[in-house]
């Protein structure tokens, strides 16, 4: 099934170390930072978390539905993610269903790719920093829980590992919230459009994925659409090395 490589380069796009919780520059007024005020804040915080983030653990639901040529196809996978810092991702398989051609080719791929993915010179070439990123600040959207930015993102080169789009930036903890993109480069002939849809939830004093879609258009008339939701969160802070829950 040709669609099966290219959800794998999809899904992966989003895969680099999550956004992680960051403080505020309190002597700044939120509604009134600059791009660049909001990007320094949001690429500093994040390295200080993700150093802080010494293990997590989550289960994650893997689902993918595929409607077209030549025929349809669906299949789920549960997963038992372990995180330890810096760079060390394991998975443990707990149940699998649907179709065979599904979990081999596109949920065991997009699992042994995350663990090379999570390598630090993969893991350099795909964060939302300014190495690898534009920022366009577009607009600020007030809240009673502080805000958001939202801010265009360009990759500054393409690759089937980064994204362009738009994110969603939190005003007080300067993490990425949302994110609303498509590949940088067409992961596939057999496609016509992709999109990605990835939104994050604040855990301790974390922010770690919470729900991830992307949807494949395919020329010949299909939509592949794969879902990753994740629960059941287990974090260990460097500052409050007590392990925490959430479900």
């Amino acid at each position: 099934m040709k669609v099966a490589s290219t959800i794998l380069v999809i899904a992966l796009a989003c895969t680099a170390t999550p956004p992680v919780r960051a403080e505020v520059d309190s002597s700044l007024p939120h509604a009134s930072l600059s791009a660049d005020q909001v990007v320094d804040n949001l690429i500093r915080k994040n390295d200080e978390r993700s150093k802080a983030l010494l293990h997590s653990e989550a289960t994650r639901v893997y689902r993918l539905s595929y409607r077209g040529f030549p025929s349809d196809r669906e299949a789920e996978m549960t997963v038992v993610a372990t995180y330890d810092s810096p760079s060390s991702k394991e998975f443990k398989i707990l149940s699998q269903t649907g179709s065979k051609l599904v979990q081999d080719r596109v949920f065991k791929r997009l699992l042994e790719s995350e663990k090379e993915a999570a390598q630090p010179a993969m893991n350099a070439r795909t964060q939302l920093n300014r190495d690898n990123y534009d920022f366009q600040l577009l607009s600020f959207e007030p809240s009673a829980s502080g805000g958001q930015y939202i801010l265009q993102v360009t990759p500054k080169a393409k690759s089937k590992y980064v994204y362009h789009g738009k994110i969603w930036v939190d005003a007080i903890d300067f993490a990425v919230t949302h994110i609303e993109a498509e590949p940088a480069t067409n992961p596939s002939f057999w496609t016509k459009k992709n999109e990605i849809h990835h939104d994050y939830t604040k855990v301790d004093a974390f922010w770690l994925p919470a729900k991830n879609e992307s949807i494949s258009y395919i020329r010949l008339g299909g939509r592949a659409t794969l879902t990753i939701e994740y629960k059941n969160y287990r974090v260990t802070d460097a500052r409050a090395p007590l392990a925490s829950k959430q479900k």
